[in-house]
């Protein structure tokens, strides 16, 4: 049975590959149709370079990116707006462009806390996405952004409780807390080991993240077994979003 295709839409470059980089590499490395969606920086800075080396060793394709200014960082899209001041209509409506002009069979992002850091523009890329997969198979919603398509499966990336303990004491070196979900609300949980080379070599790309100390630096900086233990496991909720055969729509694990 074919890899199913799997288009992930998270807020700023890195985001990808922190949270999802051996889905994308594992599905890729399979043969499967993979890319990523990202909301905020513009095409013309080191950010959105360092994304296309990201996702070439991911295998996920050229950046899709929806040039937004970065709410905590003005100068990554000086003429846009911020990501979370952005009309909810017109996001939406970018975002439905990009699924049904990939038409991919599950669709990843944020959870609703917007991961472990709850970051802004993560809450908002949830609420966007979430917007934008029920809305990219109605054939009267936004009729100019392409011919309908339904995603089967949209998969929300999350840490458990127990992940705490795991990544509790890099986070709190640096003022962070952790928002996380009971374990019982994660439904599929993906051993990327096999494909953690890659994962980590594409969090590495983003050089820029790496030199400011934000969590690609604190990861860079951690030895190699540590950084495995941290990385080597993902975890998502699940939600259907069309009657599928769940053997066609589920994440490999």
């Amino acid at each position: 049975m074919p890899t199913p295709s799997l288009l992930a839409v998270f807020a700023h470059p890195d985001d990808e590959s922190l949270s999802a980089g051996g889905v994308l590499a594992r599905h890729a490395s399979e043969g499967a149709r993979t890319a990523v969606v990202t909301a905020t920086w513009s095409a013309d800075t080191p950010r959105a370079a360092e994304l296309t080396e990201a996702l070439h060793i991911l295998g996920a394709g050229t950046p899709r990116m929806l040039g937004y200014a970065d709410s905590r960082a003005p100068h990554s899209a000086p003429d846009r707006a911020r990501w979370c001041d952005a009309p909810l209509d017109e996001a939406v409506r970018e975002l439905v462009a990009h699924l049904r002009d990939f038409r991919p069979e599950i669709v990843v992002t944020h959870d609703a806390y917007g991961g472990p850091t709850g970051h802004e523009d993560h809450v908002h890329t949830h609420r966007v996405t979430a917007l934008a997969v029920h809305a990219a198979g109605l054939q009267r919603l936004y009729p100019d952004a392409g011919e309908p398509w339904q995603p089967s499966a949209l998969y929300l990336s999350t840490h458990p409780h127990a992940a705490v303990e795991a990544w509790g004491g890099h986070l709190a070196a640096v003022g962070k807390s952790l928002r996380t979900v009971p374990g019982e609300r994660v439904t599929a949980t993906v051993d990327v080991t096999p494909w953690l080379d890659r994962k980590v070599a594409a969090i590495l790309a983003h050089r820029t993240e790496v030199a400011r100390g934000a969590t690609p630096g604190l990861l860079a900086a951690l030895p190699a077994t540590e950084r495995d233990r941290l990385l080597g496991t993902e975890h998502y909720t699940r939600h259907d979003l069309a009657p599928t055969a769940p053997a066609q729509t589920e994440l490999l694990s």
